[in-house]
């Protein structure tokens, strides 16, 4: 069963992306305060894709703009795509302010793939940098953490609430999703430590954190909306 049956087709939301990032081309930083970016990290099995589409309704609702999500499958589209990418980075002006910065703490850690991380580096800091986005996981809180536009919030559960999750949402049965939530936590751990070198885990990252047993879709999309137009 694929695991993409998770979230919509990446296909449906290129066009999205494009046209959101088309209306910032013309975007100069010095004009006017940068506008927020919201990060959202969750252990495998935790339901952070719906909160982040709630949010997003909500947050347009809220302040009567645009916002773009930017999830793991839709950020490696955009990296893995040489013309997608271009295009990208063009309408969104590639300024990456704090690229080099951020390139010269942790470049030399990584273990392999440089190029790719690089890229991947310029695409999450160009978006987080122009504002008025969702990153929804890739070491997102960790890459814009010093960045001041930017609010980092993170999604856990139980072993058994993930598994019912993924269980449900991929109908599959619990000794298969058990196995499913093991191993890609475990891979999404490897890739925080061998391309940043840190601990997800570490709360120090993070404005919030929410169980997301004991909080809904909604009381997580709509306490992380008032936050963010409390705080920014």
């Amino acid at each position: 069963m694929p695991e993409s049956r998770l979230i919509p087709a990446i296909e449906s939301r290129l066009s999205a992306l494009l046209e959101v990032t088309r209306r910032q081309s013309n975007f100069k930083p010095q004009e006017k305060p940068a506008k927020p970016t919201i990060t959202l990290s969750r252990e495998f099995g935790c339901e952070a894709y719906p909160v982040a589409e709630m949010l997003r309704h909500e947050l347009e609702k809220q302040t009567k703009e645009s916002w773009s999500l930017m999830d793991k499958a839709l950020l490696e589209e955009v990296t893995r795509n040489h013309n997608l990418s271009e295009q990208v980075l063009h309408n969104l002006g590639d300024k990456n302010r704090f690229l080099d910065e951020f390139l010269s703490t942790f470049s030399s850690r990584w273990k392999s793939d440089r190029d790719y991380y690089r890229l991947l580096c310029r695409h999450i800091i160009a978006l987080a940098e122009q504002g008025n986005v969702i990153l929804v996981g890739r070491g997102a809180p960790i890459i814009t953490n010093r960045m001041k536009n930017c609010y980092h919030f993170r999604m856990y559960a139980s072993p058994a609430f993930k598994e019912a999750s993924i269980a449900k949402r991929m109908g599959i049965g619990i000794a298969e999703a058990r196995d499913l939530v093991e191993r890609r936590q475990k891979e999404r751990d490897a890739f925080i430590r061998d391309f940043l070198d840190r601990d997800p885990y570490d709360l120090n990252f993070y404005h919030l954190v929410f169980n997301n047993d004991r909080n809904s879709t909604e009381v997580t999309a709509r306490t992380i909306c008032s936050y963010l137009l409390g705080n920014h």
